[in-house]
């Protein structure tokens, strides 16, 4: 069975980047979007746009008698896509010792006990650590910067509690948990991976 570390992150935790080092620190496969690409290879789908679907969730489930046929329709589209993606990370996690950041994997990849990681931080450090790698265009206030990060952690969260038993971010349901706040992703690579490594001997 190949060995699986899976990061599960708030929006601006520094869960990329801890997902980078520590696929270079163990010699294992880093997956990320690739997975986009697979989708948008067998949807036929632009990946700007399956990025942005996918990000969005599901969310306000059970679909009630107000919702237009529209909004059913997204949800219908958006739960696909979901099965897709999730098959897909299936398919990648059975080739090679990997670590696969977000994409719901640690849901999906729950039966072949993969070591769950979650990244977490406060607003404070999160708002800093994305303004400090936004594109010089791109400027934003922290008030955008805010409601850009519970948007985005709503929709993982709403979409992860649809298809696993736990909550996103409730600690029972991962190996570890990491607060990044005022931390510097380099100084835990070595140590997570050590603990990493003993989870799999």
């Amino acid at each position: 069975m190949k060995k699986i570390v899976t990061v599960s992150r708030e929006f601006g935790s520094g869960g990329r980047e801890t997902g980078k080092r520590l696929a270079e620190a163990l010699g294992f496969n880093y997956v990320d979007s690739e997975i986009i690409q697979a989708v948008a290879e067998q949807t036929k789908l632009d990946e700007n746009y399956l990025r942005d679907k996918l990000e969005q969730g599901i969310a306000n489930y059970p679909v009630t008698i107000g919702r237009t046929f529209s909004q059913v329709k997204s949800i219908s589209n958006s739960a696909m896509l979901i099965a897709k993606q999730h098959n897909i990370i299936r398919d990648i996690a059975a080739k090679s010792d990997c670590v696969i950041v977000g994409r719901g994997a640690d849901v999906a990849l729950a039966d072949l006990k993969p070591f769950k990681i979650f990244v977490y931080a406060d607003m404070r450090s999160k708002i800093a650590r994305i303004r400090s790698r936004a594109q010089t265009d791109e400027i934003l206030t922290d008030k955008e910067i805010e409601r850009k990060i519970r948007h985005i952690d709503g929709a993982r969260k709403s979409t992860h509690d649809l298809y696993s038993p736990r909550a996103w971010g409730d600690k029972a349901g991962y190996n570890i948990c990491i607060n990044t706040t005022d931390t510097d992703v380099k100084s835990i690579i070595k140590p997570l991976s050590e603990i990493i490594v003993a989870y799999f001997k």
